[in-house]
């Protein structure tokens, strides 16, 4: 068994919420529950037992009803609380007063305080004008919005009303928002005037001039304001209003909340896309606020006062995930932005002077720091700083390293996983377990996950699929305008009967952690082995010339070959040196069925817009298929680069 990396402390184990939710659940269950992996098993045998546990324990707001859990042996048909009625707004708005509810930095240095009076009264007053509008219970609204707190408040109004919100963040082209909000048909569109990146400044009406056009469904478009006190919003025409005379336009009141059945509609969600059309994802209202709550409180250890920051936009689930900490009564510190404007500090400059106390970010913004020499522990004031949380793609042992020399010694580092699918985790942190190099530190409570070889038998310490074998409340109420559920029974369900399967390729480790080697659909089959790409990647990262890399299998020779594609830093040539260096790292480290066959210098890697590179694209592209919608990337021209290569053709 491998040491740990960080351990905490028995006075900060005994300072948890989830120690004290622990000895909650002891008294009134009569169980003994001495470590997190005894209390991760009796939450899994003992859902309904569980479950109310954590709704008691989160105080949530709202009638729970007798019944806990409804057809549990079906994944599919499972409800939780199906007779509780509750509103996800009136969770998150429980707090009032003048402390900072949110928090806003742009990357400019521009610094917003907007307190829990001040988010009450504008949600009240959007509220108001989405009425006006007609929008009410399950009724769709969208926003095409930067991360901004004009965005928070907008979401929260639409869902204090019982109907459903949806967000895109303003990087995305007209076809990309089209393909997404186009499905959805939304009474309402939200934006800004124009948002802020790397020093520029892009301007958002016209794009959102031509949604509103080409979508019949929307009767009005809130522009707030960002760059202009009052931008010339003309081209929106009759549409068209400036927020800040909807503000004008309502008296403040009390926000009237509609409470809703746990099972209704809150967040349409995307996938990425990159295979075809984006599928439309609905979250229950009563599944990811329970959810959100039982992550935040007691795997985060979230607390009132807290300081919570995650580096996001509007188009992944982790801004939808960083909002619920509201809930907690804490304070969101949003940014807008480059990470890297005006240099690699700026976030950490943030951290720093706002106190924060649970920092959120990619693993490729970790990789990328590293890389940078960004050493806050150096430069910075990091005392506030309880926790590190990284997602988006498996975070490589030597970004275990860099955080614990580069950032904070003592800091739970919580490499989570899970995705847009449940808007939550499988997988993340425990602020009472120690943190091993490499490893996503737990399973997550109410969550029965395991590891299936492809027959469905249970494996540990060997790699194969990530599995839930039970009901959970965050899994999706289905797919929107799928009536049947045919679409939703094939995404998840069709590998192993009446299990979820969630397509990464997994190793449960012995000390009950996970160690992330990729998605399943992207592993690496030479000569009937199977490889995780990230296995090739924790060894590509090594090398210091190489800022990043990605791999595929080539169909070669009634056979598939390992090709590793590599962009390397500025100046750098890719040498016959250099590529028997990268050879020889991977050998070294792994096994020679490893070794790319092929290893080509790139320009660009593609990626999507949360900043995950596209196996599968560039799979595509090599092998001359068409990539159905590049408006998922955030940089789709990368994909010319990987297409009729000549050293591919050899």
């Amino acid at each position: 068994m491998p040491q740990p990396m960080w351990t905490p402390s028995d006075g900060r184990v005994s300072a948890t919420l989830l120690k004290t939710f622990m000895a909650k659940a002891e008294a009134e269950q009569a169980v003994s529950l001495p470590d997190y992996d005894t209390l991760w098993q009796w939450s899994v045998d003992n859902k309904t037992e569980f479950w109310t546990e954590v709704w008691d324990f989160c105080e949530v707001i709202g009638t729970r009803g007798k019944q806990v859990l409804a057809d549990a042996d079906d994944l599919i048909s499972a409800r939780f609380f199906p007779d509780s009625r509750l509103n996800f707004a009136e969770n998150l708005l429980r707090k009032n007063g003048h402390e900072a509810a949110i928090i806003f930095r742009c990357e400019n240095g521009d610094r917003l305080e907007w307190s829990w009076d001040r988010l009450h009264s504008t949600v009240s007053k959007i509220q108001q004008a989405l009425i006006e509008q007609g929008v009410g219970v399950g009724d769709r609204v969208a926003g095409f919005v930067p991360n901004r707190p004009e965005t928070v408040a907008a979401m929260l109004a639409t869902a204090s009303l019982g109907a459903v919100w949806s967000s895109c963040s303003p990087d995305f082209g007209f076809n990309g928002v089209i393909d997404r909000f186009g499905q959805i048909e939304p009474k309402v569109l939200f934006c800004a005037d124009a948002y802020r990146y790397n020093g520029k400044v892009f301007s958002s009406v016209e794009t959102a001039a031509k949604l509103a056009d080409a979508m019949p469904s929307v009767k009005q478009v809130i522009v707030f304001p960002y760059v202009e006190e009052r931008a010339d919003i003309s081209a929106l025409g009759t549409k068209g209003t400036h927020l800040d005379d909807v503000l004008q336009k309502y008296d403040e009141k009390g926000i009237a909340y509609t409470r809703v059945p746990s099972g209704s509609p809150l967040y349409i969600m995307f996938s990425s896309g990159t295979t075809g059309l984006p599928k439309c994802i609905v979250h229950s209202v009563g599944g990811t606020l329970i959810q959100h709550l039982k992550e935040h409180m007691l795997q985060c250890d979230v607390k009132p006062h807290d300081r919570m920051m995650y580096f996001t936009t509007c188009g992944w689930m982790m801004w939808n995930w960083m909002v619920t900490a509201l809930g907690c009564n804490a304070t969101l510190v949003l940014f807008d932005g480059s990470p890297f404007y005006p240099d690699g500090n700026c976030l950490a400059d943030i951290a720093a002077s706002e106190a924060v106390t649970h920092f959120g970010t990619s693993a490729k913004y970790i990789d990328a720091c590293a890389k940078a020499g960004v050493a806050p522990a150096k430069t910075h004031d990091m005392s506030s700083l309880r926790t590190i949380l990284s997602t988006g793609s498996p975070l490589a042992p030597e970004g275990f390293d860099y955080i614990y020399s580069g950032w904070k010694s003592d800091v739970c580092l919580s490499s989570i996983a899970g995705g847009t699918d449940i808007i939550a985790c499988f997988v993340g942190g425990s602020p009472i377990s120690p943190v091993y190099r490499g490893e996503c530190q737990k399973r997550m409570l109410g969550l029965d996950v395991r590891v299936f070889d492809d027959e469905g038998r249970a494996l540990q310490g060997e790699p194969g699929d990530l599995v839930c074998v039970g009901p959970h409340p965050s899994m999706p109420i289905g797919f929107w305008n799928d009536p049947d559920g045919s679409r939703y029974r094939a995404a998840y369900f069709e590998k192993f009967p009446n299990v979820w399967h969630h397509g990464d390729w997994v190793v449960l480790t012995d000390s009950a952690g996970m160690i992330f080697y990729g998605r399943s659909d992207a592993v690496l089959n030479p000569g009937g082995v199977r490889i995780g790409t990230a296995e090739i990647y924790r060894q590509v990262e090594h090398i210091d010339e190489v800022l990043e890399g990605v791999v595929i299998g080539q169909q070669w020779d009634n056979d598939v070959r390992v090709v590793l594609f590599v962009k390397l830093r500025e100046g750098v040539d890719l040498t016959d040196y250099l590529i028997k260096r990268i050879k020889a790292e991977i050998r070294a480290n792994t096994t020679p069925r490893h070794v790319p066959a092929k290893v080509i210098q790139v320009a660009d890697i593609p990626r999507t817009k949360s900043g995950k590179i596209t196996e599968l694209a560039v799979r595509d592209v090599v092998h001359g298929k068409t990539v159905k919608n590049t408006e998922a990337l955030a940089n789709p021209e990368a994909l010319e680069l990987f297409r009729d290569i000549p050293e591919l053709k050899t």
